[in-house]
């Protein structure tokens, strides 16, 4: 029982030193996120939509 008291008041102590982010800062990254996430996915539809036009001219 005593370790599990070392463990919770250890993380009490890092989680003091954590620097959270300001909520301009927050909307920022969730907003590069995003758009990131929506770059990738329409790379990876063009690239599967090629890919595909491709094997159907192929195979017929």
């Amino acid at each position: 029982m005593k370790r599990f008291q070392n463990y919770i008041r250890d993380v009490i102590a890092e989680l003091r030193k954590v620097t959270w982010p300001t909520r301009e800062e927050l909307k920022g990254s969730t907003i590069t996120v995003v758009i990131f996430s929506l770059m990738c996915s329409f790379y990876v539809f063009l690239v599967d939509y090629v890919l595909g036009q491709l094997v159907h001219l192929i195979l017929g």
